[in-house]
């Protein structure tokens, strides 16, 4: 049951409202056993073999914020103020799902199951149905409009509100949230090309969908900020026992979409653009380290086009 049903949690009982709720702590366990499983496996002969020691790192930083954000006493204290549920969506969306997807999840996951059960998820993502389903899906854009619509509908207040009395309609919003993100991350970092070969094109319009996302989140936002209407009457009681009239909740919440996350947001793009300009930088290297053999093998047959 939602702690909102109860009545508020005191700052004394806070410390120890740790939530074990399986349906959230088993696949959390369930991901790191496959992950560290599959990792031994992939090391075996040397350390950094398919997956990097800093994507292995970076996926187990997602999956303990991920954690804390889901387990913590966080948890607890999102029922009763709209401004520590707010932290919790934008540790899961803007920090621990970039995170997870770096540390490419799926290719340890997969090694750690026997060799018949990969077979077995290899034959069923090849059907045609799921394969078009998946390639529509990951498609930059279309990625960039599921999240943003989850984003934005589950902030309506009839739905945001219930999610505060319906367990089912909270895990409904959660993994919204959490999917939405993870596939749109996906897509950003990995939707441009084998070895990160990527076009300019791709990396250009991955910028330009981050920076989308910045302004669209970063407005609504805004639009919690500077609203002069609660929008979630529900937190009324909640948030007087925490020193705060709703508006003032409602506002912290808004400012903590608006600047902190918008700035997420712009800081992965500037590290996209960083990244797009370093492989640039690599291929022209390449290129002319090319150019360079085939002169000095020109040279030595007599050719003298290459000069």
């Amino acid at each position: 049951m939602t702690l909102m049903m109860h009545g508020a949690v005191t700052s004394g009982e806070l410390w120890a409202a740790w939530e074990w709720e399986p349906g959230i702590v088993v696949p959390l366990v369930i991901s790191a056993v496959l992950y560290v499983r599959g990792l031994r496996l992939l090391w075996d002969e040397h350390v950094g073999r398919g997956i990097r020691v800093w994507e292995a790192a970076s996926f187990a930083m997602g999956w303990i914020i991920a954690a804390l954000a889901l387990l913590s006493p966080l948890d607890a204290l999102s029922e009763q103020l709209f401004s520590a549920h707010m932290i919790q969506h934008e540790l899961l969306m803007v920090v621990a799902a970039p995170l997870l997807v770096v540390g490419r999840p799926l290719v340890p996951m997969l090694w750690a199951l026997p060799s018949r059960a990969r077979r077995s998820i290899g034959r069923v993502t090849r059907r045609r149905a799921l394969l078009s389903t998946w390639q529509l899906a990951s498609r930059p854009i279309v990625a960039f409009a599921i999240h943003g619509v989850a984003i934005w509908l589950w902030h309506i207040p009839v739905l945001f509100q219930a999610t505060l009395t319906n367990d089912a309609v909270h895990a409904l919003q959660h993994v919204s949230f959490v999917g939405s993100a993870l596939l749109f991350w996906w897509a950003i970092i990995h939707g441009h090309g084998p070895g990160g070969r990527a076009r300019a094109t791709s990396f250009g319009l991955a910028v330009l969908l981050l920076f989308g996302t910045a302004l669209h989140s970063g407005a609504l936002g805004a639009l919690l900020t500077f609203s002069r209407t609660v929008w979630y009457p529900i937190y009324a009681s909640s948030a007087a026992a925490w020193r705060l009239t709703p508006l003032e909740d409602q506002q912290i919440a808004g400012l903590i979409m608006w600047i902190p996350a918008t700035f997420a947001y712009l800081l992965a793009a500037l590290a996209l653009f960083a990244s797009w300009l370093r492989a640039s930088e690599e291929r022209v290297h390449e290129q002319e380290l090319a150019r360079d053999a085939a002169r000095k093998a020109a040279h030595r047959t007599g050719d003298d086009s290459w000069s």
